[in-house]
This record gives C-alpha cells, sequence and structure tokens, in this order.
C-alpha cells in the first residue's frame, strides 16, 4: 500500500532535550574533563561522537532530496549521523534492523536463552580500550557456553551435537558509566547438525562455525 503525504513526519532534532543539553554545555564539558583530567583532553572519539550527534537530523547539515515520479510529492530527508554512542535516532533504526536480520534470516527455530558475562572493575577498564583482548575473553565465553550444551547434549544421547550464540557487547552500564559487558543469546539446546530446524543457509553457516 502506497504512504500517503502525512505518513512521513521528521524528527524536529534540534529542539530535543538531548541535543539542547548537548549544544548548550558541550563546550564546558569538554574543558571540564580535560582540567579533571591533568590537562588531558577527552579521545577524539568521543569528542567526534558529540559533533556528529549535532549534526544528525539537521537540513542545515544535508539533506536527500526525494521526489515521487507519480504524483510529484517532494519530501527533504536530513543525514544522520550514524553514531554507535548515544544517538537514539540512529541507535534504535541500527537495533531494529540488527534485530529484524537475526529473527528473519541467522537464528533458526529454536528456544533461545540470554546469558550475561559481567566482568571485574579492573577488567572493564582494560577490555574498553584493548579490542584484541575483549575478542580472545568473549572467545572463552563463548567455548564454555557451547561445550556445556554439547555436554548436555551428549546425556540425551546425541553425540553430534551443536549449538550457536551471537553476542552484543554492551559498554556502558545503568548510570551511564563504563562497564563491558557481554549479552550472548545461546540456543537453549545443542542439536543434530541435521535437524529441520536449521533451515536456512545463514543458521547453517552459523551452525558449522560454532561446531569448530
Amino acid at each position: 500500500m502506497p504512504l500517503s503525504a502525512a505518513d512521513y513526519r521528521p524528527r524536529d532534532a534540534e529542539h530535543a532535550v538531548l541535543y539542547r543539553v548537548i549544544a548548550e554545555h558541550l563546550e564546558a564539558f569538554l574543558e571540564t574533563a580535560k582540567r579533571h583530567a591533568d590537562g588531558s583532553p577527552l579521545p577524539g572519539f568521543v569528542e567526534q561522537e558529540f559533533r556528529d550527534f549535532l549534526t544528525c537530523g539537521v537540513l542545515a547539515h544535508g539533506f536527500a532530496r526525494l521526489r515521487c515520479t507519480d504524483c510529484a510529492v517532494e519530501r527533504l530527508v536530513p543525514f544522520s549521523c550514524k553514531g554507535r554512542g548515544f544517538c537514539p535516532s540512529c541507535g534504535g533504526r541500527r537495533m531494529t534492523e540488527c534485530a529484524a536480520r537475526l529473527v528473519d534470516e541467522v537464528l533458526p527455530r529454536v528456544p533461545v536463552r540470554q546469558w550475561v558475562l559481567s566482568l571485574p572493575y579492573r577488567l572493564r577498564y582494560l577490555l574498553a580500550w584493548d579490542h584484541e583482548l575483549a575478542r580472545a575473553v568473549l572467545g572463552v565465553f563463548v567455548r564454555v557456553l557451547l561445550g556445556f550444551q554439547r555436554h548436555r547434549a551428549r546425556r540425551y544421547g546425541i553425540r553430534d551435537g551443536r549449538s550457536g550464540c551471537v553476542t552484543v557487547i554492551q559498554r556502558f552500564g545503568g548510570g551511564l558509566n563504563l562497564n563491558i559487558h557481554f549479552h550472548t543469546l545461546l540456543y537453549e539446546r545443542a542439536l543434530p547438525a541435521d535437524h529441520p530446524n536449521l533451515a536456512t543457509r545463514a543458521a547453517r553457516t552459523m551452525w558449522r562455525s560454532f561446531a569448530r
């Protein structure tokens, strides 16, 4: 069904509370953070995330002009910052797209349980800056979970049982504090490799990769 002209409502980014707070206090915040760190500024990527956010959804910073060839209705769609930090628009869109792809194309039709790995404070800071170490810790966590599922499968007579998982790395806590931890969706049980629930090519690929 074609959308009517009234269906599209562009967000008013410049009048949102978060936008106004950052626009008004960003420079003071950066200077205060620098003073509290003995003159060392915030990392460049952190400051850039703030500045990119202030351009997100603002027509003055660029837009695409869309025109319907049938009815000649035109729309100006502002560019997004595509940030991964705290932009509610870009973050929400990325989260929705990722969830839809996992459900529609990746995860097989099996029960799923969430496992969360929380880390000691000192390790959180190390992992926040060392991506290779973060991947290594995640690898250990995943191997333990998959081994646990294979052990359970053998108890039920499934010798070639396989499982799989998807992990999202969250970098902050409830108070927006630095708290890197792992949210892992693990298939609730191991299944034989030829199980009919492994219907999609993406699911079969995940199954093979996690069985290694």
